[in-house]
């Protein structure tokens, strides 16, 4: 048995050496290690030089580790040692695979299933602002082992790139344009999606210097994030567990907060105020509180008797809110459709540049009682953080 095992390393450290290595797959874990169930394989090049990422899955978790060429063989080893029964090594050359038995192993070479490498350098392609065969849209499932886009991922990766190109329209458009650093804070950033295609983009694309920071609350994601983000060489970037209302983002240039329910969009909202960000940008999700509160103007009781209506007219009225509050704290707004309906149901973004001149308060002010009282509205909560 040791024998097939050590004939598996061996071509596994061939490939490396004569670069016909393309993926390899650890599975049917038979260990100690609870929830552990498979490792992927990948080749990676970071700005320290080439690496093997292994992405060790459990059952509700991942983490990312990079490993030197010359420690990859001995890492397999050791993983094969543990308790994986069979593993698939791939070349441009021949197909591995390896079935390990209680007492006997199995090892069969087959033609390959790749006769080239996958593609693992940052060549840009033509017509997207990122780049598909980026380690971390592999990592998270976005796009295949080869840079394409996976088909259920399509609507995922149509909304990375127009938030790209958002973003970077909203910098031209601010005083962040002409800057060298950049302090971006992206509060609820679940599995990173954005904010890796965001720090990858104004890093490598655009040429800024970077300190970008994901807040969540799930502390299984964070250890992912952080873990394809070492393994990207992202060094710049890092995920923090904590809520939107309790973490303290200090100074931003720009915060972010996509899909936070319902009041958290607000409390996202306050704490880019506070900083005095240039740039503010939100995809509310969910108007429960307003919700709660709106009544049908006089005169439009049967008008809005339909519970859709009235849950539409909750959601203008509290983003309307939004906006003229952040014009009222000294921002430009505008509220727009994010991406086309029938990719994302909250589809809506309210992005805030910082106004380079004095917004008429007393004006806005009058404006939002007056469309509180209207639709009998008694509180909002940002209305209520400026207060």
């Amino acid at each position: 048995m040791a024998d097939k095992i050590e004939e598996f390393i061996k071509a596994f450290a061939d490939s490396l050496l004569a670069q016909t290595f393309v993926k390899m797959t650890l599975g049917n874990y038979k260990g100690s290690v609870e929830q552990l169930q498979k490792i992927l394989v990948r080749p990676v090049i970071t700005k320290s030089g080439r690496h093997l990422a292994f992405q060790v899955r459990y059952f509700a978790r991942e983490t990312v580790t990079n490993v030197a060429y010359e420690e990859a063989a001995a890492t397999v080893h050791t993983y094969l040692s543990s308790g994986f029964r069979s593993a698939h090594l791939f070349t441009t050359t021949n197909d591995f695979q390896l079935s390990i038995g209680k007492k006997s192993a199995m090892l069969r070479a087959v033609k390959p299933t790749f006769t080239e490498p996958l593609p693992v350098e940052h060549d840009r392609r033509k017509n997207y602002l990122i780049d598909p065969s980026a380690y971390y849209l592999k990592a998270l499932g976005v796009t295949t082992d080869s840079g394409e886009v996976r088909a259920q991922q399509q609507d995922k990766w149509r909304q990375i790139n127009k938030f790209v190109e958002t973003l970077s329209h909203l910098i031209d458009e601010s005083e962040l344009r002409t800057r060298e650093m950049l302090r971006v804070v992206d509060m609820g950033s679940g599995k990173g999606y954005l904010t890796f295609a965001a720090y990858d983009y104004l890093t490598h694309t655009r040429g800024f210097q970077l300190e970008m920071t994901g807040v969540d609350t799930k502390r299984e994601t964070v250890s992912l994030c952080n873990d394809i983000a070492t393994a990207c060489n992202f060094s710049n970037l890092k995920f923090v567990n904590g809520t939107i209302g309790d973490y303290d983002i200090g100074e931003a240039d720009v915060v972010i907060a996509l899909h936070a329910c319902d009041t958290a969009t607000d409390d996202a909202l306050f704490k880019g105020v506070r900083s005095n960000a240039a740039i503010i940008i939100a995809a509310p999700c969910c108007h429960k509180e307003v919700r709660r509160q709106i009544k049908p103007p006089p005169g439009m009781n049967n008008f809005l008797k339909h519970g859709a209506l009235l849950e539409q007219t909750a959601e203008i009225a509290t983003d309307g809110l939004r906006s003229l509050l952040l014009e009222r704290s000294g921002y430009n707004t505008k509220v727009f459709e994010f991406v086309a309906p029938e990719h994302t149901p909250k589809n809506n973004m309210i992005a805030a540049i910082k106004a380079s001149s004095p917004r008429d308060v007393d004006r806005v002010s009058e404006e939002i009682a007056g469309i509180m009282s209207f639709y009998g509205i008694e509180h909002q909560r940002l209305d209520d953080l400026l207060a």
